[in-house]
């Protein structure tokens, strides 16, 4: 059942007590302040039993440990450890001294929870209405600059033959559990049991200096591997009552996944299979992480995980939209989505886009629409260094004509077939010149390359007239100075590599996607934060409602001070108990003395926060 926290503060909690102490300037005075206002329980109670249950640990308390988990780069054990013993923590999360707020598998349970229903977003969400609600995000039409970065994958990357074996490993656990065996056992009876072994290598006798012996281990490993899809069919076919069923979806995703494994890296040879040159497209380097790719962030820097892309409001530096990919996906496949994701988060429109190369093409310009966008296309080259380029040629798209650098025109086309974006055939306009024209001029040799060596050819793109005022609009000054504005874009993303985003902590597309959001959660409230300062401390954050007036001058005179000597004979009674829980913890030593005094010394012993003078 969901459990809300009390929004009234309470005279003992560290907040009350040790805010100033920590920083009402610092991330955890932040949180402590502005945590209740960012997390209402209310906002998750889709994920919880509102009429049933025992009550649960306050959602908007675990929000706040997720953020300080982030923030700090610790772990779900030395979260746990830190919400019971540090002190920031435990004036963050507005707590009492004593209070051990959750166990580690609630943390992880309520973190599962927001991975599923894909409330991270909203956690993300909340930071930018805060920065709206402070004035620090302007409501008027966005520049968005776009970027991605890499994210190096959390399961383990292995070579053919270990994942071979790990996908039989896999499969075979997922049928030995729906036929009720041990899993040892099923192997055994199967005469499979090397894959029982930690290494199937070492449980194995290869000769790796011999090319016969490695294609004969890959043999056995194939056959192995057909002969168990073969034995997962039989079973998936004797559950025909439970099709679609739990186990059923498992021994599903577990045949297919190794069908990919079987013949993603191996090809026919004449002794029968060996490991084929190349990578293949789409290849999956581990079996615990499925999702995670090969990658190319440039040409010398090479990686298997995933890709963030991220947009970020240029003015104020706000990360506005977040999004991993696939590792080998291009950098402009997410540009459409985290400008949508701009919008939606802010309520604004977004009217102008920045970015570099990838975002482009000429493909991402057709998906953002009518938004301008500030980035360089893509330039084609023209054989090496010192040739000729497509750009030094003159093309009059309307009038069908080409011009070379020399001043030489051709009108002679014909139409062929290239490859488009996304790996799509498509017809387009080449461009030919005489050969005898091209052999009798002075830049022959820098113009036409080829063995043949005909006359020099020009491939217009499909969409080559918005491509030309693209690149003419490049060399405009107005799009140098915006582009140059790209940089905070980079800047963020460095933020968030701060933030351990560079290493996923998580298995799978989705949660490192949640990994993603609660970082860029972080910076941005980190960011508002720097910028917007708190205006002071508030009294009410002191000994409640009755020292709050009187020291705002609302009470006065004798009833403010009778109220107030009622809250302070209370405040003891609670202390006493308080202090004798706290002294194995050795921290309230100070205030015993104060405990057992008068009550007009009370006063005098107070914190400074919520302590009063009479007279006032």
């Amino acid at each position: 059942m969901l459990g809300k926290r009390d929004q009234q503060t309470d005279l003992f909690t560290a907040d009350t007590q040790y805010l100033k102490f920590v920083g009402e300037a610092s991330f955890y005075g932040f949180l402590a302040r502005q945590g209740r206002e960012l997390f209402r329980d209310e906002d998750f109670a889709a994920l919880y039993c509102l009429d049933n249950g025992r009550t649960s640990v306050p959602p908007s308390l675990l929000c706040v440990a997720l953020l300080l988990q982030t923030h700090d780069k610790v772990s779900d054990e030395e979260a746990k450890r830190r919400a019971d013993y540090d002190l920031c923590w435990k004036v963050a999360l507005g707590i009492e001294l004593d209070t051990r707020p959750f166990a580690k598998s609630t943390l992880q349970l309520f973190r599962a929870q927001l991975v599923i229903h894909d409330e991270a977003r909203a956690i993300f969400r909340s930071s930018l209405e805060y920065a709206k609600r402070v004035g620090y995000l302007k409501r008027r039409k966005l520049r968005a600059a776009l970027d991605t970065s890499h994210i190096f994958g959390r399961g383990a990357v292995e070579d053919t033959y270990n994942l071979i074996a790990e996908g039989i490993r896999l499969l075979s656990r997922a049928v030995a559990n729906q036929q009720g065996w041990q899993w040892e056992a099923w192997l055994g009876e199967r005469h499979l049991s090397r894959y029982a072994e930690a290494s199937i290598k070492g449980a194995s006798e290869v000769d790796w200096e011999s090319a016969q012996s490695r294609e004969g281990f890959l043999a056995g490993l194939i056959a192995d591997g057909q002969r168990l899809l073969e034995i997962a069919r039989e079973v998936r076919a004797g559950l025909e009552s439970a099709v679609g069923g739990k186990g059923d979806g498992l021994i599903a995703e577990a045949a297919q996944l190794l069908t990919q494994l079987l013949w993603q890296d191996v090809e026919p040879s004449e002794r029968g299979y060996s490991i084929k040159q190349g990578t293949a497209k789409d290849r999956i380097p581990s079996v615990h992480d499925p999702e995670q790719r090969h990658g190319h962030k440039s040409h010398g820097q090479s990686f298997t995980g995933h890709k963030v892309g991220v947009a970020v409001e240029v003015e104020s530096q706000l990360i506005t939209g977040v999004e991993v990919v696939a590792g080998n996906a291009s950098d402009g496949e997410c540009a459409a989505e985290l400008v949508e994701q701009s919008e939606e988060n802010t309520g604004l429109q977004v009217e102008q886009v920045i970015g570099d190369t990838a975002f482009g093409s000429m493909a991402v310009r057709e998906e953002l629409g009518e938004r301008e966008v500030i980035a360089p296309t893509v330039k084609g080259g023209g054989g090496g260094e010192g040739k000729l380029t497509k750009a030094e040629f003159g093309i009059d798209t309307e009038r069908e004509v080409v011009r070379c650098p020399m001043g030489h025109e051709t009108h002679i086309w014909r139409w062929v077939w290239v490859k488009g974006s996304g790996g799509k055939k498509e017809r387009v306009k080449r461009f030919a010149f005489a050969k005898e024209l091209c052999r009798a001029c002075p830049r022959y040799g820098e113009c036409v390359t080829g063995k043949r060596r005909p006359g020099r050819q020009i491939t217009l793109h499909a969409q080559e007239a918005q491509l030309q005022a693209a690149r003419a609009f490049e060399r405009s000054e107005y799009f140098r100075a915006q582009y140059r504005q790209r940089v905070v874009v980079e800047h963020r993303l460095a933020r968030l590599m701060g933030l351990g985003l560079r290493q996923a902590r998580y298995l799978g597309r989705a949660k490192v996607r949640f990994q993603a959001l609660l970082a860029a959660t972080v910076a941005n409230l980190s960011l508002v934060l720097g910028k917007v300062r708190p205006a002071g401390a508030a009294v009410a954050n002191g000994a409640g409602e009755g020292v709050a007036a009187c020291a705002g001058g609302g009470l006065g005179g004798l009833g403010g001070l009778s109220g107030l000597q009622r809250a302070t004979l209370g405040a003891r009674r609670h202390a006493v108990a308080l202090l004798r829980r706290a002294r194995r913890l050795r921290i309230f030593a100070t205030l015993h003395a104060a405990a057992l005094a008068p009550a007009r010394r009370w006063s005098n012993t107070l914190p400074k926060t919520w302590a009063f003078r009479p007279g006032l």
